[in-house]
């Protein structure tokens, strides 16, 4: 068996898909599989954080929705037919900046304050906040 199996997984049938496909599949953890789009997501002791690449977005291109502890951050990425620009797009001869639609969502655990959540957009980067609730934060207890 080797040491394939001391990885950590959230499901134990993880290392049977992951073996069976070669290829990323809706079978495989959450933790084998790359986002689609980059995003980097840091916790400390007080808040979660969400940094999110937009370059080339406008805020008001970008919806956040909270329902059900859930965040998701939504970009509908108009057609090309639809662009309002008097502007010819002109013929590429690279193509190296992504600009796609994104639906993306994250199941925010009980403890973080989701009514608290900021969200700011500056030099192409989406950063999201959610504070812990003041209960959760951690605490220094003096010892009598």
């Amino acid at each position: 068996m080797g040491n394939y199996f001391l990885h950590e997984r959230l499901f134990p049938t993880d290392l049977f898909f992951k073996n069976f496909f070669d290829t990323q599949t809706e079978f495989q953890s959450f933790a084998d599989v790359k986002p689609q789009y980059p995003v980097d997501i840091k916790v400390t002791e007080y808040a979660l954080t969400f940094d999110i690449a937009c370059v080339g977005l406008d805020k008001k291109d970008i919806t956040l929705d909270v329902t059900d502890n859930t965040l998701r951050v939504i970009y509908e990425k108009p057609n090309v037919e639809s662009n309002p620009s008097d502007e010819d797009a002109g013929e590429y001869i690279h193509r190296g900046i992504t600009r796609k639609s994104f639906n993306m969502g994250w199941k925010i655990a009980p403890r973080y304050d989701l009514s608290q959540i900021e969200a700011v957009m500056k030099n192409g980067l989406l950063s999201i906040t959610i504070p812990l609730f003041e209960e959760a934060k951690p605490k220094t207890i003096k010892i009598k």
